[in-house]
């Protein structure tokens, strides 16, 4: 069985009440009990938020070291901002999928750019909570 790591950046643990027109809905943990359900038996998921940089970093690390099969990351804000987000996931050797709920490309121009996707195998962007379940069943057949 595929070890898959879930990290989410700031402000995601504020699924479901920030902003609900864009994000809808439905908080992380019921992102995390869906993706649980449908790949019970098929992947162990490792779920991971944080709101500081550090911390996912050091997340990032501690996986690489783990040596999961692969990594979903929404890095939030930090996707346009972070050098040392990159670093650390092109240091990781991870097959990386990286997560965006909404479109980042209908949004403002300053979230059309993400210093972290070179880092990733594919980057997945608007298709809601779907787009983690996407990026699960990719990793799987990787």
């Amino acid at each position: 069985m595929k070890k898959i790591a879930i990290l989410n950046g700031p402000n995601l643990d504020r699924l479901g009440k920030r902003e609900p027109e864009i994000y809808g809905r439905a908080t992380l943990a019921d992102l995390a009990a869906a993706l649980r359900a449908e790949f019970a038996g098929k992947a162990e998921l490792d779920f991971f938020q944080s709101n500081h940089e550090g911390a996912l970093i050091d997340k990032i690390a501690a996986l690489a070291d783990a040596k999961v099969d692969g990594l979903v990351i929404n890095g939030g804000a930090f996707t346009h901002t972070s050098v040392a987000l990159r670093d650390a996931l092109l240091g990781a050797h991870l097959p990386t999928i990286e997560v965006h709920i909404s479109n980042i490309y209908k949004r403002e121009e300053f979230r059309h750019t993400s210093l972290t996707a070179p880092a990733a195998i594919a980057v997945i962007t608007g298709l809601g909570l779907e787009g983690y379940h996407a990026a699960v069943r990719f990793l799987l057949k990787a």
